[in-house]
């Protein structure tokens, strides 16, 4: 990669390439940030650690993207739905969750919070997480 980066967002993207996801954990009150973050979000504290993320997930939210406002460049990770995610080590992101279809939409609100896992993808020249549900969710 080219591209010069703060120490933290290299550790981070390095760590995609070799198929890890990496969080910040607080020493104080344990508290994981994800994506990763200098300080701890829930105290104040940064005197914070790397920790592996599990990629255990739940959708607790789920939003569909509107024809008119959808990105091309979004196609090829189709079907998803923009949402929020809570990963099993207890922070929360807003991602994109693939295997959310129009069909499947209602049934799954009934459902929340639904079952998902972190996915490493390969996306404009770099690796990224995204999450896709479970597949008996789908």
């Amino acid at each position: 990669m080219s591209v010069k980066l703060e120490k933290i967002v290299k550790t981070y993207y390095d760590a995609l390439e070799e198929g890890k996801i990496l969080g910040r954990k607080c020493t104080r009150c344990q508290a994981v940030e994800f994506p990763p973050v200098y300080a701890c979000n829930t105290c104040g504290c940064a005197d914070t650690e790397w920790v592996e993320i599990s990629g255990k997930a739940k959708m607790t939210s789920l939003i569909m993207p509107a024809i008119l406002s959808a990105k091309p460049e979004n196609n090829d990770l189709m079907p998803y739905c923009l949402s929020c995610v809570e990963i099993e080590e207890g922070a929360g992101v807003n991602a994109i969750v693939q295997g959310v279809t129009k069909e499947n939409r209602d049934r799954l609100l009934t459902q929340m919070p639904v079952p998902c896992h972190a996915k490493i993808v390969q996306r404009n020249g770099f690796k990224t997480v995204i999450f896709e549900l479970d597949e008996e969710y789908k």
